[in-house]
């Protein structure tokens, strides 16, 4: 009888998944290092019996790595940066490092709407990722070339790398549920433990090797554990099964080739730019391209929004939740261009207005950074388990709610470190309890609004559109670390004075945002319609 009724099952599935396939065409594989997925029909019959699909696991390790290396290398970019020459480091202003510092870090996340759009039109998110981690690899390495010119080099591959694997890991992530709900929700914030767990070690090992011993042993360390996750990713890419492999069918004959074409031009063009600055004869100013490209990125989000509402084909549900994904995206870079100071201008204030000593030794700067994922790991379980509590009893809060709730207790944070940053410069260097509290209410309010922006993303965009509207998620991320960068130029070093009203600033931007958001979130609310 079980037999049997098991037999039936896997027919089923197999008939559903032929039917799933039917518009949609395998990509061919001899480029690609891995063998095309086969998955078997018994463990596709026993998904449903399981809480979390394994390739969850998967997902969860790769991006873990690739946050243990860039989080390694990010607590030490701008310290090393402004350190002296003699002690290997690049003797730049403040303005100058977090200018690139917020290029760099907006670069990582502008770099992901074209990587998603490749990943919709050439590759496919299982490629992506792979790819993408290769180049992170080779860009860490570079930065452990003890010279100018390779650790440029290095930045702008670490920023191509990410900006083909992140949107499009998590665009996996959320094709493992394709039922949506709560269980996605719940899926996404395990996944955002996964991404602290790296984010959280990283820290550790690459600043007690860069500060302790030298800078480049620091970006050594991010590059070995960039291999770590492509070996893991090698290894258990097969329980992904099909997730990311497919591609929709194109309407016009030939049009991948032509996107090819278009990205080589692309690349080709970008190729020039570089060498052209490397020898001097396209100088750059750091602070005033950031500037610049501020107003860069704001265009790109408008038009793209734009081309999305009036002249993608979508129906007039599909237009509303590109409306809230607006909506989301503003709120989002708000979030950011204050919770990413974490690099900047908070790296700066540990290491030169907190009390770092411990016995005889001196606590490494970049330390503190681990904060931040260390509380994501305590309280992501809780997190994900009260949304499903809450989801239980009919009682999940609107999405907008939840967004409001992370920048209300973003304005709290900097509300502590206002206070932390008048005494530091009436009395000397304060205790890290000021930080610390400064890293817990962000947490709390990453928590609340990061994890549940990316569910709520794969949820709302249009199937033909998920990877593009990934990237431009990814590109408020991008413009909120250039704000971020912009900002810290104006609380550090000769402008040290003017930290506390400047930080004050940012609690009542973000806390009359937060608010005007609680006001609207029910009636926003039924701009998601059917969505689950």
């Amino acid at each position: 009888m079980i037999g049997s009724l098991r037999a039936c099952l896997s027919a089923l599935v197999l008939s559903a998944a032929r039917a799933a396939l039917a518009d949609f065409e395998l990509l061919p594989s001899p480029s690609f290092p891995f063998p095309r997925p086969v998955i078997p029909i018994e463990a596709q019959a026993s998904v449903a019996r399981v809480r979390h699909p394994r390739g969850l696991y998967t997902l969860f390790f790769t991006e873990m790595w690739e946050r243990l290396s860039y989080y390694g290398m990010r607590a030490l970019l701008v310290l090393f940066m402004v350190d002296k020459v003699e002690h290997g480091g690049l003797a730049l202003t403040d303005q100058a490092a977090t200018a690139i510092y917020g290029l760099y870090t907006a670069g990582v996340y502008l770099a992901a709407l074209p990587g998603g759009w490749v990943a919709d039109r050439l590759l496919g998110a299982q490629r992506a990722v792979w790819y993408g981690g290769v180049l992170i690899a080779a860009g860490h390495f570079c930065l452990a070339i003890p010279a100018t010119t390779a650790f440029f080099l290095g930045l702008i591959l670490v920023v191509l790398g990410t900006g083909l694997l992140k949107p499009n890991v998590s665009t996996l992530v959320g094709q493992l549920y394709p039922e949506g709900g709560a269980r996605r929700d719940a899926g996404f914030t395990l996944f955002y433990m996964g991404i602290n767990l790296g984010a959280a070690l990283g820290p550790l090992a690459c600043s007690t090797l860069g500060e302790k011993f030298n800078w480049h042993y620091g970006f050594t360390a991010a590059g070995v554990g960039m291999v770590f996750g492509l070996i893991q990713y090698r290894l258990t890419r097969h329980h992904l099964g099909t997730a990311g492999w497919v591609l929709p069918r194109l309407d016009q004959p030939g049009s991948r080739r032509r996107d090819a074409r278009i990205v080589a031009l692309t690349l080709g063009l970008f190729a020039i730019v570089v060498v052209l600055a490397f020898s001097g004869a396209l100088p750059i100013q750091p602070v005033w391209l950031a500037r610049r490209t501020t107003f860069v990125i704001l265009g790109l989000a408008a038009a793209w929004f734009t081309w999305a509402l009036f002249l993608s084909d979508l129906k007039a549900e599909e237009r509303r939740r590109v409306v809230l994904v607006g909506v989301l995206f503003l709120a989002s870079a708000m979030f950011w261009s204050g919770f990413e100071q974490a690099g900047s201008s908070l790296n700066l204030f540990a290491d030169r207005h907190t009390r770092r000593e411990l016995g005889s030794f001196l606590v490494p700067a970049g330390w503190f950074q681990s904060l931040n994922a260390g509380f994501v790991i305590c309280l992501a379980p809780v997190v994900a388990a009260g949304w499903m509590a809450l989801a239980r009893r009919r009682l999940d809060p609107p999405l907008l709610a939840k967004f409001a709730g992370g920048l209300l207790l973003l304005a709290a944070g900097f509300a502590v470190l206002a206070l932390g940053a008048r005494q530091a410069l009436n009395h000397g260097p304060v205790l890290p309890g000021w930080l610390i509290t400064t890293y817990l209410l962000h947490t709390v309010g990453e928590l609340l609004l990061s994890p549940v922006g990316l569910s709520s993303v794969t949820k709302l965009a249009p199937p033909r559109l998920v990877g593009q509207m990934m990237g431009i998620w990814f590109l408020a991320t991008s413009l909120g670390n250039l704000l971020a960068g912009l900002f810290a130029g104006e609380v550090s070093g000769d402008n040290a004075a003017a930290m506390p009203a400047r930080f004050f600033q940012v609690v009542v931007t973000a806390g009359i945002t937060g608010l005007v958001l609680l006001v609207v979130a029910k009636p926003a609310q039924k701009l998601v319609g059917s969505a689950r």
